[in-house]
């Protein structure tokens, strides 16, 4: 046994140099490997903190912009709102102003028409006046008087038709409170009720609008 001892010794005798470096390196090694194992899963630790510590960062951010879009959108509804409301606005503006041009030359005469309406009236006063039987050639001073009145009277009514006067002598019409002035109600046979019956003073309008109702009597029931 003691001479097996002995030649196991001496055939590692050659080996105990490197064993010996071999033994007192290990342990730094074993210590240096552990701190790069440590370093590794510091390192990675690290890394996933900062990762999250990113998208943390980078969730508040996307935050705050969809925040502030939000307020940007809801400023450009209410800005373009206003100006929709500024433009209609200024639209109907526009067409009041245009319609109160319109009437102002359709209407601007409206006085002065009423005015020029009592000469016509005198005028056809004065034609149903003269007597018929009267106008013939043994009386040519009233025939002539009577001849120019009427193409006096033709020609006014041609003057108003021309700027939009036209006459009103609803005989036979229904009534129309917009266009006629009832005088008097009364009972007539072979006339439908509510009809105009006379016409006691013509009336006139004026682009359409009435300028003065004619003056009726109208049919009522008996």
């Amino acid at each position: 046994m003691a001479a097996v001892t002995q030649c196991v010794r001496a055939a590692l005798r050659p080996w105990y140099p490197l064993l010996r470096v071999s033994l007192r390196t290990s342990p730094r090694l074993l210590c240096v490997a552990t701190q790069q194992k440590n370093s590794g899963q510091n390192l990675e630790e690290d890394q996933s903190q900062g990762q999250n510590e990113q998208k943390a960062e980078a969730s508040s951010a996307e935050k705050l912009l969809a925040e502030e879009k939000a307020k940007l959108e809801e400023q450009l509804k209410e800005v373009t709102d206003k100006y929709r409301r500024a433009l209609a606005d200024a639209e109907n503006v526009r067409q009041r102003s245009q319609k109160l041009v319109e009437e102002a030359k359709l209407y601007g005469i409206q006085s002065f028409c009423k005015d020029l309406l009592e000469v016509a009236d005198i005028l056809e006063k004065a034609t149903e006046s003269v007597p018929k039987e009267e106008i013939k050639d043994e009386n040519p001073h009233l025939k002539s008087l009577y001849e120019g009145l009427v193409m006096t009277e033709v020609q006014i009514q041609k003057v108003f038709k021309k700027h939009g006067l036209l006459r009103l002598n609803p005989v036979g019409a229904k009534f129309d409170p917009y266009e006629h002035e009832a005088l008097f109600h009364t009972p007539m046979e072979g006339k439908e009720p509510g009809t105009i019956a006379l016409v006691s003073k013509i009336g006139y309008k004026l682009h359409g609008r009435t300028l003065r109702p004619a003056l009726v009597g109208v049919v009522k029931d008996p």
